[in-house]
């Protein structure tokens, strides 16, 4: 076995789709919590 060499592993495309997700995550967020102040407004 290969010896294990902590931090030496290239993570940016991990970081950028981490991000990704967390800017998608809080953008579906966002939107649900919209329609749901929509609904509670407009709703009769």
């Amino acid at each position: 076995m290969s010896d294990h060499k902590h931090g030496e592993m290239d993570i940016s495309v991990q970081e950028k789709t981490f991000a990704g997700f967390i800017t998608w995550s809080k953008n579906v967020a966002i939107v649900s919590i919209g329609i749901l102040i929509f609904l509670a407004i407009f709703n009769s």
